[in-house]
């Protein structure tokens, strides 16, 4: 099940579990939509892989047998920052940017 990272861990701007501009890596790693788009040109630059849009948990157990829901399984309340420099990041999306996510 996805951590639901609460900020984007760039310019750690809030990302709550029904953002619709919140993009993950396969990692997990999340970034808001303006920062993936812009700064990040779709490179994760913690694994180089592509971003795409993060799924939102549905706030409701609409199957209580289950107990599904945000009500049951909450999002993360642990914030993250990327690790790497601007220069670091700077360096993997002018190598990674023109490679179709596929392809990397």
């Amino acid at each position: 099940m996805l951590e639901l990272r609460p900020n984007c861990e760039l310019c750690d701007r809030d990302l709550p579990p029904a953002a619709q501009d919140a993009r993950i890596c396969t990692y997990e790693c999340t970034y808001c939509a303006p920062c993936a788009d812009t700064v990040l040109k779709n490179v994760c630059p913690t694994c180089g892989g592509g971003l795409q849009p993060r799924p939102i948990r549905p706030a409701n157990a609409w199957r209580p047998e289950l107990k599904l829901g945000l009500a049951n399984h909450p999002a993360s309340d642990r914030r993250r920052h990327t690790p790497w420099s601007a220069d670091q990041i700077d360096w993997i999306v002018e190598r990674l940017s023109s490679v179709p996510p596929h392809e990397r």
